[in-house]
């Protein structure tokens, strides 16, 4: 027997959980089909000593506050909980250990969507994977490298061996690990361009309250404001300080050869291990609906709604603004898509 609904939501992560909220406001029939195994999986897969760089009154979804000191920043435990908490408060319908493999069109207007188990039918579907999906890797592997992994792989400094490591890539991710990993490491950070670094509050305040404040939050991703963010988004945090002060920075790294990294600007470096901390990229290839998805694998939208009637994507980066892939942005988003399910609904 194929199960039908209403809205079928692809993703059980802080994006498709806004997303059931808001649906389940208007009541509006869905279920949220998700690969982990329980709520929060994906955030107790990263690193220990992962926290968040919006503090606890940012790292909220809707009016379902996180515990703790508000001005203090969480941990990835704490988020792991708060999202399991989160669905248990609001009764959230949600299925587990259920991989969606294809989307498609069927001729009557509504979605086949096939998992590892089932196959469903839905009126309207909600692509909630988040803009931090399958890890990247250049191609510019050296297999003489005897220690190499993502940064989603990486847990603590145990994992990594004695000697030179090589952290590439200069986001939130790779400077964290970098000062972590200087504690106890010899330590080369390679950048493609010049990290520029915004502590995490200012003269008392978050960091995010200014950005509310002057109205950057709100600048949406084609606005003079939102193009030159996206361009030149900075480091959060204080962990920079330390970065500058204890570990080696080099520009772009060009190529792996023999054992020695080869950088755009610097002499070559022989190194022990590498840790790729270059991002995130969504792979889309299991929707199988012509003009979706661009040539460069990118979702077609618009805030949101994509070319197909019924088919929407939430959760991506600056989507409709800079916090749009963040877990307080994120609601905005929801609530928006959750009108177009509904106008869909009714006509």
């Amino acid at each position: 027997m194929i199960d039908t609904y209403e809205v079928l939501i692809i993703g059980g992560g802080q994006a498709g959980l806004a997303m059931a909220y808001a649906l389940k406001q208007q009541n509006t029939p869905y279920i949220i089909l998700d690969e982990n195994e329980k709520p929060g999986a994906s955030w107790e897969q990263r690193y220990d000593s992962l926290t968040l760089f919006t503090p606890r009154n940012y790292s909220s979804l809707y009016e379902y506050n996180i515990e703790g000191e508000p001005k203090g920043f969480p941990s990835k435990g704490e988020i792991a909980s708060y999202m399991r908490k989160f669905i248990l408060e609001n009764d959230l319908s949600i299925k587990h250990n259920e991989k969606v493999w294809s989307v498609a069109k069927n001729k009557n207007n509504t979605f086949s969507i096939e998992s590892e188990s089932n196959t469903y039918v839905a009126n309207q579907v909600v692509v909630a994977t988040g803009a931090f999906h399958d890890p990247f890797i250049p191609n510019i592997h050296d297999q003489t490298i005897p220690f190499m992994i993502h940064s989603s792989e990486y847990k603590n400094s145990n994992q990594v061996p004695e000697g030179k490591v090589l952290i590439v890539g200069s986001g939130n991710t790779g400077v964290q690990i970098a000062a972590e990993l200087s504690h106890s490491h010899d330590v080369i950070l390679s950048s493609s361009k010049k990290i520029k670094n915004i502590p995490n509050q200012i003269v008392g305040k978050s960091l995010f309250w200014w950005l509310d404040v002057l109205g950057i939050s709100k600048a949406t991703p084609h606005s003079l404001v939102g193009k030159f963010l996206q361009k030149r988004d900075p480091i959060i945090g204080n962990d920079y300080k330390r970065v500058k002060k204890q570990v080696k920075r080099v520009s772009r790294l060009m190529k792996m050869e023999q054992g020695k990294a080869y950088f755009q600007k610097d002499r070559p470096i022989e190194i022990n291990s590498i840790i790729w901390a270059t991002g995130y990229r969504n792979r889309y290839d299991w929707i199988h609906i012509e003009g979706v998805i661009d040539l460069k694998g990118k979702p077609v939208h618009t805030f949101g709604e994509s070319t197909v009637k019924g088919l929407y994507f939430i959760g991506l980066s600056w989507q409709s603004r800079r916090s749009s892939a963040l877990i307080y942005g994120v609601e905005k988003d929801a609530n928006y898509v959750a009108q177009l399910v509904i106008k869909r609904q009714k006509s």
